[in-house]
C-alpha cells in the first residue's frame, strides 16, 4: 500500500529502513516493548531523528484509520502526511496524561473530520479492510468472508459510530481513551457503543469472524 514515505520536509531525515542507518539503536527501539515516552522526550529535547521511529511505528494505524474514513487511498496518504506534520509541529504540547497513541489518533481524528468538511461528503461509506486487510484484525485474516462482513457491518452506520466502532473494536481503546480523541465523556460514549450494538445485533448484520461475541467482549 505504500506506507513507507519519506518525511524528509518533516525532519530531514527518511523514515523507513533507512531508519537504523541513523540511528544505531533505533531496531531496538522499533518494537512492541519500545518506551513511547522515551522517543516523545528524545524528540522534544531536539532528536528530529528520533521522530522517525514514532513514524515507523504508527504510520501504518494511522493511514488505515485515514483510509477508512476517508475512504480514499490518495486523501489518506495526503491526510497521513499532514497529520505527522502537524503531531511533530505541535508535539511540545503532548502531555503524558494521555498516552501519545490517542494523542495522535485525536489529531487524525480531527484532520479527517475537516477533510470531510470542507468536501461536504457526509454520506461517505467506509470499507474497513479492502486492501489494508492485514492490518487489522490479524486473528481474522485466514476467515473467509471476513471483507464482507465487515463492509456490510458499516454501511448502516453513522460517521460518529464508524469512529466508535473502529477506535473500540479496532484500535481496543478504552472509553476514557476515545473520549479524549473524541472530546466526549466516557459515560457518554459508553452509553453510544451499547446503542450501538443492540443495533448491529437487531440488523443481525455482524456474522462469523469479528461477531457479535467480539463485540460483547470490547466493554
Amino acid at each position: 500500500m505504500g506506507c513507507s514515505y519519506r518525511y524528509s520536509y518533516v525532519t530531514g531525515i527518511q523514515g523507513g529502513d533507512q531508519l537504523e542507518q541513523l540511528n544505531p539503536r533505533a531496531k531496538e527501539e522499533d518494537n512492541d516493548t519500545m518506551d513511547i515516552e522515551f522517543v516523545v522526550n528524545r524528540v522534544k529535547s531536539g532528536d528530529k531523528q528520533a521522530y522517525a521511529i514514532l513514524i515507523r511505528k504508527f504510520e501504518k494505524k494511522i493511514y488505515t484509520y485515514c483510509y477508512c474514513i476517508l475512504k480514499s487511498r490518495e486523501e489518506a496518504e495526503d491526510a497521513l502526511q499532514e497529520i505527522f506534520i502537524k503531531a511533530y509541529q505541535d508535539i511540545d504540547r503532548y502531555e503524558e496524561r494521555e498516552t501519545f497513541s490517542a494523542w495522535l489518533y485525536k489529531i487524525a481524528y480531527h484532520h479527517c473530520l475537516d477533510q470531510i468538511r470542507k468536501q461536504s461528503r457526509w454520506q461517505r461509506l467506509v470499507s474497513l479492510y479492502q486492501e489494508q486487510q492485514t492490518l487489522f484484525y490479524d486473528n481474522y485474516n485466514k476467515q473467509a468472508g471476513i471483507e464482507q462482513a465487515i463492509h456490510e457491518l458499516l454501511m448502516p452506520l453513522n460517521r460518529e459510530e464508524k469512529n466508535i466502532l473502529l477506535l473500540k473494536v479496532v484500535e481496543q481503546y478504552s472509553f476514557e481513551e476515545i473520549g479524549q480523541i473524541m472530546d466526549c465523556k466516557s459515560a457518554t460514549l459508553r452509553k453510544k457503543y451499547e446503542r450501538l450494538r443492540k443495533k448491529l445485533h437487531q440488523q443481525k448484520m455482524y456474522k462469523g469472524g469479528v461477531a457479535s461475541g467480539e463485540i460483547a467482549k470490547s466493554n
